[in-house]
């Protein structure tokens, strides 16, 4: 069964710094694009960060030129690097294979859990 576990999140300061890492397992997902969504309570998962097979990235307008995603293909492993955090950033982080379907498409099970990122100023 393919499971999606994110984790790195915590509480940091604005300005600060945290990396996320997302462990895929039960299957190869290597020649999928990965993700990386946010969701804060009464609001809708919004697509932060994503990554294809070939390296091309896609970011939020809001987090590009601080926030960084990557890739070990072999590790079935993606990493979302968060530099210069603002409280604006505070939202549950969630893992997603194929993020170009968008939150509504993406199955159940190629969701995390999500981890927790909260930015204090």
């Amino acid at each position: 069964q393919v499971q999606v576990a994110e984790s790195g999140g915590g509480l940091v300061q604005a300005g600060g710094s945290l990396r996320l890492t997302c462990v895929v397992s039960g299957r190869s997902f290597s020649t999928y694009a990965m993700g990386w969504y946010r969701q804060t309570p009464g609001k809708e998962r919004e697509f932060v960060a994503a990554i294809t097979a070939s390296g091309t990235t896609d970011y939020l307008d809001s987090v590009k030129g601080r926030f960084t995603v990557s890739r070990d293909s072999a590790k079935n492993t993606i990493y979302l690097q968060m530099n210069s955090l603002k409280p604006e950033d505070t939202a549950a982080y969630y893992c997603a294979i194929d993020p170009f379907l968008g939150a509504r498409a993406i199955p159940s099970h190629y969701w995390g859990q999500g981890t927790q990122v909260t930015v204090s100023s």
